[in-house]
């Protein structure tokens, strides 16, 4: 389906990215398109105008301090991710975005547009909360940085309000981390899915469970299943899976994820 007329509008600063979003509360900021695109041409969505922004160098780039944290920029591409050698230091990341789709999807996905959609299946939501990320987010009226935690607040809603944009996202130093998912194909969405960070204890995140990412704390990953149960997950069902096969992969995948960070 062809989309509908939309203005188009190609910002040569975030400045005057956040006027243009100021100016029009129908505007939606356009980063890689993967998802805003087909879901403007199912008529999902409709805004107005699009603030393309594609070509600001403020919000690109990936810097390693010497503490060992990472800032990533919004519009950082999947494929910049992987390829870059400060992303290393935290190696989860690459290895994530590895499996996001196809090459093509890749080459335009950004980390900015993942986290913000907050479609429940996407990869990023669950990995950005289990390894403590901070998200930076920017409006006219100055700057504020949110726990990811924080920052998922339900489906296709984030904590980035009308007329701001997401920044930056800062990743602490750490290597003991896990990613586990059943995904529809080998390139498709998440059925279910799981990342787990060990610092001494295990913090988990589950996706496809809930609106948001669930997260999930445990002493070791022995006792992740259980605190999986605990926490009485009430998953969807839909065509793909049931429930209750759900909650039986939440408890699947967070173990493996979990292990898999604590072997590192």
């Amino acid at each position: 389906m062809l989309l509908r007329e939309v203005e188009y509008a190609k910002p040569a600063s975030v400045a005057e990215a956040l006027g243009l979003l100021a100016e029009n509360d129908g505007a939606r900021a356009l980063a890689g398109g993967q998802t805003l695109i087909n879901v403007m041409k199912a008529r999902a969505a409709s805004p107005d105008a699009l603030v393309d922004l594609n070509g600001l160098d403020e919000l690109k780039g990936i810097e390693l301090a010497a503490d060992g944290t990472l800032t990533i920029g919004a519009m950082t591409t999947y494929s910049e991710l992987m390829a870059s050698a400060e992303a290393k230091a935290r190696p989860i990341l690459g290895e994530v975005c590895a499996t996001i789709a196809d090459v093509q999807v890749r080459n335009r996905g950004t980390l900015g547009g993942n986290v913000c959609s907050n479609d429940p299946t996407n990869h990023l939501p669950p990995l950005m909360c289990a390894i403590g990320a901070r998200m930076t987010i920017v409006g006219q009226a100055g700057e504020r940085e949110v726990p990811a935690e924080e920052f998922f607040l339900g489906v296709y809603m984030t904590a980035v309000g009308p007329g701001e944009l997401l920044t930056r996202i800062a990743i602490p130093a750490g290597k003991h981390d896990g990613f586990a998912a059943v995904t529809l194909g080998a390139d498709g969405t998440c059925i279910c899915n799981a990342a787990a960070s060990v610092n001494g204890s295990v913090r988990v995140a589950i996706g496809c469970v809930d609106a948001v990412p669930v997260v999930i704390t445990a002493g070791s990953p022995d006792e992740v299943a259980a605190a999986v149960r605990a926490a009485d997950l009430d998953p969807p069902s839909d065509v793909h899976a049931s429930a209750e096969y759900r909650r039986h992969l939440a408890e699947v995948l967070a173990t493996r994820a979990a292990k898999e960070a604590a072997a590192r």
